[in-house]
């Protein structure tokens, strides 16, 4: 995948350019359908299917106040799962207060005048430009005037209701990882590097990776049985998480801890990418090492026994039953 920054670099692309644009936090089924209908378009030219996207959140600049934890851990972790929806180009375009005050007609110009530009894709309701102004009906209107189909997708529902990121984060804390998994078309995965911890799960006969995370959404603490990919390794190694912030050894900050089962090497400095299954139990703390030691053992045998009884597992497929 070719990254760009700027609009102007989309001439280098050569051919004739299929866009989606949007914030697209969690690529979930409605992001994938806006997604999906720029990578036909591609396919019928023969052309380059793109996503324009924006970093940081705009709500991060606009209102940081109000700002949400993010789906996604990393732009390179959204970046992968965009590969594997045939996207060839990605242009992030950073959000500042520069661009926040563009007008609409001022950035729909700069874009459409891309040359090759072919297509444009959007959600039916996204708006863009200073206050909001911009809408997909203004697009398609200038979009005539420079040979360019622009394409509003309609909402994606499930169970009757919009999929949208906001009903995704809110699943997401109350630990309904199956309607999650159901509106992301993929398990809830975060992504993160290793780095070392205070090794209190080595000394427990249960060595963990901690992975350093940022302002991601995650699901309730407690212990889950998760799989892992390292470093993006096609296999996918059974283990068991730890997400909370440890309090039968006075722990203050909130981590991210990963078991793998039946696994030896190092670890550091590696990346993980960490899919969310059944939730074991809920963070508790325990009358003493003694007693955590023991429930850290009948967790491993109740993630081995899950992982037993389903012959899937439960990586990129989502055949794993997570359990809500």
């Amino acid at each position: 995948m070719t990254r760009f920054s700027t609009i102007a670099e989309l001439a280098d692309v050569g051919r004739s350019l299929h866009l989606a644009m949007g914030v697209f936090d969690g690529l979930h089924l409605g992001h994938q359908a806006v997604i999906k209908a720029a990578v036909r378009g591609a396919e019928i030219s023969g052309g380059a299917p793109g996503v324009l996207t924006f970093e940081p959140h705009p709500i991060q600049v606009l209102s940081p106040e109000n700002a949400p934890r993010r789906i996604f851990s990393s732009l390179e972790q959204k970046e992968i799962l965009l590969s594997a929806l045939g996207v060839e180009i990605l242009l992030v375009l950073r959000f500042d207060e520069v661009m926040a005050g563009q007008t609409a007609d001022t950035f729909a110009k700069s874009l459409l005048s891309v040359p090759d530009l072919r297509q444009l894709v959007a959600g039916e309701d996204w708006k863009f430009g200073q206050g909001r102004q911009g809408t997909m009906a203004f697009l398609q209107g200038r979009g005539m005037d420079y040979n360019v189909s622009v394409e509003p997708i309609p909402a994606v529902t499930w169970q009757g209701e919009r999929i949208s990121s906001t009903r995704l984060r809110r699943a997401l804390r109350a630990g309904n990882l199956n309607s999650v998994r159901e509106m992301l078309g993929r398990p809830y995965s975060v992504m993160g590097t290793i780095v070392r911890g205070e090794q209190v799960g080595r000394e427990l006969g249960a060595p963990t990776a901690n992975i350093q995370t940022g302002d991601e959404q995650f699901p309730p603490d407690g212990v889950y049985a998760v799989s892992v990919r390292i470093d993006g390794e096609s296999r996918e190694r059974e283990a068991v998480a730890n997400l909370g912030i440890r309090p039968t050894v006075g722990g203050t900050q909130h981590l991210l801890e990963v078991h793998l089962l039946d696994f030896e090497g190092n670890l550091y400095g590696r990346t993980l990418e960490i899919f969310f299954g059944k939730m074991i139990r809920g963070e508790k703390q325990f009358q003493g090492l003694a007693e955590l030691q023991n429930q850290i053992q009948l967790d491993l045998e109740e993630v081995r026994r899950l992982f037993k009884a389903s012959e899937a597992g439960l990586g990129a497929d989502g055949r794993f039953d997570s359990g809500s």
